[in-house]
């Protein structure tokens, strides 16, 4: 599987306890797809901009349409300006094409009124392989993880990224991560602040 489908079936994984916001994976989503567009060859860095190249299809339809989306006349787009694009929805757009694909499936929950089903990932080599990825500490599925608040007990430091390309993408989602949660406390206070003066406090 692709990285971005990895560090969703990890997030699926982790959910019962270290649940991920939807915001917050989805940037992350958009930053794995630029690693592996790096990683295939479809893409450079040129500083923090992406630059498309010929490169042919990578067999993974999200990860074509994210090749087919990116700005292809300089100055190109920045990976920041990328992930606050493409990353919106990007979580639910990954989570349909898996369940599309059988990863996962949909669990009755009877005794939950209006609730009638959960998505749960299914028993596949796909999963075995995102887990082998995870357990192993592979840098950028760590650092990724790490990155939405995905933390295992096992995990200490984590393993460095020598490639600065890479490195580049990663920074990007922590900042954009940063801003995203400056947003949310900034819209909690101004929310706080409009239901004060109607209760008149």
């Amino acid at each position: 599987m692709s990285t971005p489908r990895d560090l969703l079936t990890v997030a699926m994984d982790m959910a019962p306890t270290r649940p991920v916001e939807p915001g917050n994976l989805s940037l992350a989503l958009a930053g794995a797809e630029v690693i592996d567009l790096l990683s295939a060859q479809a893409v450079r860095l040129d500083g923090d901009r992406i630059v498309p190249s010929d490169r042919p299809a990578t067999a993974d339809r999200l990860l074509d349409e994210a090749a087919s989306s990116l700005a292809r006349q300089a100055p190109y787009e920045s990976v920041g300006e990328w992930l606050w694009r493409r990353g919106r929805g990007l979580s639910a757009a990954y989570a349909a094409a898996l369940e599309e694909e059988g990863q996962f499936t949909r669990q009755r929950r009877r005794w939950i009124p209006f609730r009638s089903s959960r998505m749960v990932l299914v028993d596949s080599p796909a999963r075995r392989l995102a887990a082998n990825r995870w357990t192993s500490d592979e840098p950028v599925l760590a650092a990724l993880a790490a990155a939405v608040g995905i933390r295992d007990k096992r995990t200490g430091d984590l393993p460095g990224v020598a490639d600065d390309a890479v490195a580049t993408v990663l920074a990007a989602v922590n900042d954009a991560l940063r801003d995203l949660e400056a947003e949310r406390q900034r819209r909690d206070i101004e929310k706080a602040a409009f239901d004060n003066i109607w209760r008149g406090d």
